[in-house]
């Protein structure tokens, strides 16, 4: 007997005649590893630092505050053209000068109505009795008796605090542009809506739209129709016809199918189809989107007193500028108590159909009598007004308001005498632990530096696309000449969107897991969302004066309700079972929420972190009137300042860039974490 011994490594031959039982195995081919995304991020951070400390100071573009680039000139001389040649240009002729009459021509009207005085009177045509009955008995119509109360208390105040006219000419301005643009908005909602490629066509219209700040409308408009009510009139139209035209679409779009096909069924024209079917069935959801825009126009309205708009927005900047703290209250007082009264009308008047239904034919019996008897009782106190002083001008002389001024005076006063230790601390452990740092590595670094890690980190956390937008919005930031504004607002934002999502998790978690603690927060998170941005400065000014540290704090404030609520409804999407399951392997609380809640919940953090830098951005800007600096800053004096006009402009587009790139970056982010 032979035996056969093998040596390793060489395959045993068969037998004669036989074949093999199996085929030869070939080795498996290598793995590759794949590098995280968070270990490239970390990756770029440590070579950043590294030619950080080589090149500290080298190249970094810095500019003056009364320094101009060419491209500054080319807007001062462009708009020193544009004014020369406004009379007889015939674009401007017969274009920009005659939608600026139009527009100029209905504010006018509607300012002639309830807030100055027109045809020789000395008062309006329509007094504060007139337009207090008319809130009350339009707010009862479209709502309910509540929400009248509401309405007639909450215009009643504005009169108390002798704001009456500044409030009403907001109030004009507002509506006004509301109506301009939902002329436009509801059309083209339900064009979006019906059709899909024009809903591809003007989605990415109004992203942008949308992700720009209040500020940058302002500058680019005086440029075509000057300062004054009718700009503010076309920048709020511009600011507040998206969010109308993107929530009719969804109504449109959300009408179910079926009761589409049913009408098609039945021989209904598209017209019909429309108006009987797709409308009606879309009329909450679009009373929502009236509500939205009115909000948007507030709160660009009241900003719009920088390029001389009226109203309640004039007397908060007039008094910012001059660090007056009781006046800004009380201005910025008037603004919330109207935004409280328009958001809670829009939105009563969304439910009404609904109460209706639920009360049945009882209801339509009584509310027809009264409202003809109240429309009747509205009649009188409109005629009232317009014929007799007393019921025209506001009684007193503004008591209320006095006392608020001087109650947030002494209140500012108090605060500094006696917390400005905890506040001076609290601002300089931020300031000196986490914004100067960060500002000092953005605005030292080389230019090329912070482009490479912008494109980089854009392409790493977005993918190519969204390292192609950090691309193209990183050269075109060079170009504004206001590079390291720019970086200093960089700087501000980031570390403003830092905390925001610290309170957003910290909330969010909180309200996601606890339904008791949602109930109690999230009335007030809603209700912070209506305030325009321009209230929040007040306060904060107030605790630690005119800083840049102001802005953030503000910032913080005003974005935090929204990512608070994202990560609140991220954290309450995450299937129940899954958190029993892990409860029954006997996880912690703590290792429930970091190792299965918010791991599940990434989409909803990186929505919150895209919200959060939006509005961050927004509010920091606004903040140049408070001692922010940067971008802010070069808006504001090229209103004020004619020579910077073309830095204030370049300004402008710089926010406008820094928004897209954030934008798009964290949107792309979040399509990769749910994908």
């Amino acid at each position: 007997m032979t035996v056969v011994v093998e040596k390793p490594g060489q395959p045993q031959k068969p037998e004669h005649g036989r074949q093999p039982d199996t085929a030869p195995v070939s080795p498996p081919p290598a793995r590759r590893r794949k590098v995280s995304r968070g270990v490239l991020v970390a990756a770029v951070l440590v070579g950043w630092l590294l030619l950080f400390a080589l090149l500290r100071g080298r190249q970094t573009l810095a500019l003056a505050a009364a320094d101009l680039t060419d491209l500054h000139r080319w807007f001062n001389d462009a708009n020193d053209s544009i004014g020369a040649n406004r009379n007889s240009n015939p674009l401007f002729l017969y274009f920009f000068n005659e939608i600026r009459l139009v527009i100029d021509t209905l504010v006018t009207f509607v300012q002639d109505l309830v807030s100055q005085p027109s045809g020789g009177r000395p008062v309006p045509r329509i007094g504060w009795l007139g337009v207090v009955g008319i809130a009350g008995y339009v707010s009862w119509a479209v709502g309910n008796w509540r929400v009248a109360l509401l309405a007639v208390a909450g215009f009643t105040f504005m009169g108390l605090q002798g704001l009456w006219q500044e409030s009403m000419d907001t109030l004009a301005l507002t509506l006004s542009a509301v109506f301009v643009a939902l002329l436009f908005a509801i059309p083209l909602g339900v064009w979006a809506g019906l059709s899909d490629r024009f809903h591809r066509i003007v989605t990415p219209f109004l992203d942008f739209m949308q992700t720009m700040p209040t500020f940058v409308y302002l500058a680019p408009l005086t440029l075509f129709f000057l300062i004054g009510g009718a700009s503010a009139t076309i920048a709020t139209v511009i600011y507040a016809a998206p969010p109308a035209i993107r929530i009719t679409a969804h109504a449109i779009r959300s009408v179910p199918k079926a009761t589409v096909e049913a009408a098609d069924s039945l021989g209904a024209t598209p017209r019909q189809a429309l108006t009987k079917v797709l409308l009606p069935m879309s009329k909450r959801t679009l009373v929502m989107g009236v509500n939205q825009s009115i909000m948007a126009a507030l709160a660009m309205v009241t900003i719009a007193a920088l390029i001389d708009a009226p109203g309640l927005g004039k007397t908060v900047v007039q008094a910012l500028q001059s660090l007056d703290v009781g006046t800004a209250f009380n201005a910025g007082l008037a603004i919330v108590v109207m935004a409280i009264v328009l958001d809670r009308v829009t939105t009563a008047a969304s439910a009404r159909e609904e109460t209706a239904r639920r009360s049945g034919g009882r209801f339509l019996t009584w509310r027809r009598p009264l409202l003809a008897a109240g429309g009747a009782g509205t009649a009188v106190l409109v005629y009232l007004s317009h014929t007799y002083v007393w019921a025209a001008e506001f009684p007193g002389e503004g008591g209320v308001g006095r006392s608020v001024a001087s109650a947030a005076d002494t209140a500012t006063t108090w605060a500094q005498d006696n917390l400005s230790a905890l506040t001076n601390a609290f601002r300089d452990a931020i300031t000196n632990g986490l914004l100067n740092p960060f500002q000092t590595l953005l605005t030292d670094s080389p230019w090329w530096l912070v482009g490479a890690v912008l494109i980089a980190l854009g392409a790493v956390l977005g993918g190519p696309r969204a390292g192609i937008t950090a691309t193209v919005c990183v050269g075109l930031l060079v170009g504004t000449g206001v590079w390291s504004d720019a970086m200093t607002t960089l700087a501000s934002t980031v570390v403003a969107t830092v905390l925001v999502m610290a309170l957003g998790v910290a909330f969010g978690v909180w309200m996601g897991r606890s339904g008791l603690v949602d109930r109690l927060l999230r009335p007030t998170l809603d209700a912070a969302q209506v305030m325009p941005p321009f209230v929040y400065l007040v306060p904060f000014l107030a605790l630690f004066g005119a800083t840049r540290f102001t802005a953030i704090v503000a910032a913080i404030v005003y974005a935090a309700p929204v990512a608070i609520k994202i990560i609140a409804d991220g954290v309450r999407a995450v299937p129940q079972t899954t958190v029993e399951a892990a409860t029954s392997a006997g996880c912690s609380t703590w290792q429930i929420i970091t190792k299965v809640q918010l791991p599940m919940s990434r989409s909803a953090l990186t929505l919150a972190t895209n919200q959060g830098l939006i509005y961050v951005l927004s509010m920091v800007v606004v903040g140049g009137l408070v001692g922010a600096g940067a971008l802010g800053y070069d808006v504001v004096a090229g209103f004020s300042q004619g020579q910077l006009y073309g830095k204030g402009l370049a300004a402008g587009l710089a926010i406008v860039l820094l928004g897209v790139m954030f934008d798009r970056i964290t949107q792309a982010a979040a399509r990769r974490v749910s994908a």
